[in-house]
């Protein structure tokens, strides 16, 4: 099975969003987090996030990009259950059997979202709303191109007797 973690190329995230989620987080769609919020309360930060914000399970931040990943041997059922407290505590759901109905429900359409996509693979959202709700659409940068393992640059030792010095050697290799 495969899920999605948060991943930061630089600080915006950081200054745009209410809450930025912490690199390498467990990522949901996260749509639920708007659900009750009409259009006079989506501005400023909040309209950054529901614009743009995967959710991060545990700091309940957002971040602009995600990367698909398999999940290992016990990751599922840890994400149900921080996703399980996430509905009691802060969403009210009525009981524990309401909501881990809807702890399946959201991690099986990221579930499904990552699917058809290779382990690395960046996913952005864009969602709106209008006259039907919430829209929401996906974009995917496959891994060769989204620079995800690019190596952008070298430590390399000075061997010179006098001083070891340790200098950068910059490297980008661009691939298409």
């Amino acid at each position: 099975m495969k899920l999605a973690r948060t991943i930061r190329f630089d600080p915006s995230d950081l200054n745009v969003f209410p809450r930025a989620a912490d690199e390498g987080e467990w990522a949901l769609v996260g749509t639920f987090c708007f659900a009750g919020l009409n259009e006079a309360d989506i501005n400023g930060k909040v309209k950054q996030a529901f614009s743009n914000g995967f959710l991060g399970l545990q700091s309940m931040g957002f971040s602009t990009l995600v990367s698909v990943v398999k999940l290992k041997s016990g990751d599922l059922e840890k994400i149900e259950t921080r996703l399980c407290e996430v509905f009691l505590s802060e969403f009210g759901a009525p009981d524990k059997a309401s909501a881990m109905t809807a702890v399946t429900e959201e991690i099986t359409f990221m579930a499904e979202l990552c699917s058809e996509h290779k382990t690395g693979t960046l996913l952005a959202i864009q969602r709106s709303l209008g006259e039907d709700g919430i829209q929401e659409s996906f974009r995917s940068l496959s891994k060769p191109d989204s620079c995800a393992e690019q190596k952008i640059w070298t430590v390399v030792e000075d061997n010179s007797p006098a001083d070891m010095n340790i200098t950068m050697a910059s490297t980008i290799n661009i691939e298409k």
